[in-house]
């Protein structure tokens, strides 16, 4: 799970180019939203669309369990673990 989340962590980083920051500078459990990273709503969209195409999960945009997983780089990485496709 830990490989999973370094991987989560350079993605967000790439596809929000945050070009100071590493994957060693995100906390896995820290917030995303607002506190912690600070992402706004577009920032969601991204890297939804990003872990869409990257992992082959499908997810809702309107969905509280989509919002949920969102929460922070160990929650987004637990939901990429239990639905990517082998």
């Amino acid at each position: 799970m830990q490989q999973l989340e370094e991987e989560v962590k350079q993605v967000i980083i790439d596809v929000l180019q945050l070009e100071d920051m590493t994957p060693a500078d995100i906390v896995s459990d820290a917030p995303l939203f607002v506190d912690g990273l600070g992402l706004d709503s577009i920032d969601a969209l991204e890297l939804g669309v990003a872990i869409q195409k990257r992992y082959g999960i499908s997810l809702s945009a309107d969905s509280a369990e989509t919002r949920n997983h969102f929460a922070s780089v160990q929650t987004l990485a637990a939901m990429i673990a239990s639905n990517r496709k082998k």
